[in-house]
This record gives structure tokens, sequence and C-alpha cells, in this order.
């Protein structure tokens, strides 16, 4: 990785790379706020100069899917956050790291309460009908209610007597379908993104099209349960088919199951 000097003369239109997710945008909007992190950065007048990427892209090591709002914030000057938005109190962190005074203000007004040191913070939960509860838990804990399924294709051989091989399960790929930033939550760098149109992640769009980079069940249902999540339903189908000859009584099961999974 590499860092271009303070004296750069930087293009109208930037690629940014922020903790692993990708933006495009225009220098005014970055530099709109001129006493800002980003202003100072993206002006030339920062102490350090800006990191890039190995792709050359402009490299800010911070929460990559918060930084839609700050781009949000400082193309239209105002706080839009989508309804039942869990995370006022990690955006303020991203604010105050980037010196949006204004951002902070309007995440206090926006629902958290301002202490006695002039940072805002989440107002307390109240008491809530039994009924209730699971999702107040969730929320008290930054975890937004969701559904994750997953899905794989696999085979397993058994040989005479029904012995299984030693080649038992064989996965040849694990499927995710969800929200797009719930799902980069949990399963983080082990998301395989590539072959989804759009890859910038966010609270409000869904994906079909997601896979895991590893082949583990067991490892995927534990990063879900670390997360919150809780399993709900399957279903499955799956073919039997003779390997080799008859005589051999060796067969091979094919099949296709899905796990849906869910937070409250």
């Amino acid at each position: 990785m590499t860092s271009s000097s303070n004296n750069d003369t930087f293009p109208s239109i930037l690629e940014l790379n922020v903790g692993g997710q990708l933006y495009t945008t225009a220098l005014s909007t970055l530099v709109k706020e001129t006493d800002s992190l980003l202003g100072q950065m993206f002006s030339g007048s920062a102490k350090t100069g800006v990191q890039r990427d190995s792709r050359g892209r402009y490299f800010i090591d911070r929460d990559g899917i918060l930084f839609r709002y700050i781009l949000d914030y400082l193309r239209n000057s105002k706080l839009v956050l989508p309804e039942n938005f869990t995370e006022k109190e990690r955006l303020r962190q991203e604010a105050e790291f980037y010196k949006l005074g204004g951002l902070v203000k309007a995440i206090a007004r926006d629902g958290g309460a301002v202490t006695q040191t002039g940072r805002p913070t989440l107002a307390p939960i109240n008491n809530t009908p039994q009924n209730h509860v699971n999702s107040v838990n969730a929320n008290a804990i930054g975890k937004t209610p969701a559904y994750i399924t997953l899905g794989y294709r696999g085979t397993f051989a058994f040989g005479r007597d029904g012995l299984a091989d030693v080649k038992f399960r064989k996965v040849t790929r694990i499927l995710v379908c969800g929200k797009q930033m719930i799902c980069k939550e949990i399963f983080g760098e082990t998301l395989n993104d590539s072959r989804d149109p759009d890859r910038v992640h966010t609270s409000d769009r869904y994906s079909s099209r997601y896979f895991l980079k590893h082949n583990y069940l067991e490892q995927a249902f534990d990063m879900l349960a670390e997360g919150g999540f809780r399993f709900v339903s399957c279903c499955a189908s799956g073919t039997s088919t003779i390997v080799g000859s008859p005589e051999s009584e060796e067969s091979k099961w094919n099949h296709y199951n899905e796990f849906v999974f869910q937070r409250s």
C-alpha cells in the first residue's frame, strides 16, 4: 500500500476504498466541509498523505458500510437514516472521526441524548411487554432483526452395507441469501460478493448471489450463532445413483439443502 503526498492534485472523480467497501464520488463532495478530516485529506492540507490500495484507489481504514451515511450527509447536508436503524452510536463515532460536527448534532437530534461532555449517546431502552423481549434484546446489542438463508449442493457416497467412505460429505459451494449489509456483518471477509452486480453493501438491498470462500458448514453455522441468529427451518432434495457396476452396491447421493436462520 502506498501513500500520496500532500502536493498531489486530486481528480474531480475519485475511487475510494473504505474498509474494503468501494465508493465513487466527486472531489467537491469530499471537500464540502473544509474543516472536516475528509476536507483536509482531499484538499492536501492534512499533515499526512492519503494512502492508496494496490489498485490505486484512495484508502481509508474505517467502517466501509457506515461510510455511505457520511457521503449522504455531505451530498445532501442532512441526515437520513433507514427505518429501525440501530447503529447510531457507531455512526456517531465515525462522524466524530471525520470531524463532522453538524452530523454529530444531527445524530443527537435523531433520537440520541447528549451527555455533559456534549457527546450524543443512544437513549436507554424502556421496559417492554414480554412478547417484545427478543426484539428489544436484539436492538439493545445493536443487532438488526433479519433472515439469512444458507444453501449448499453436495454429495456423499455409501459403500456395501451402507458404510460411508472416507469422502463422506463433499460440499461444492455454500450460497448465502439475505440483506447485503447483514451478510457482510456476519461473514466478513469470508463472504465472496464477486458475482453480485451491485457490490456496495447497503442496509436496504438484498442479494441471492453471494457465496462463502470456504466449504465448512459448521464454520458458517458458528458465525451465524455468534451474530445472534438461530435456526428456524430447512428443506432438502436429492437423488441417488449407482457408482461403478451394480455389483459394487456403492451408491452416491446428490442433494441440495437450504437452512433458514432468523435474528429477532
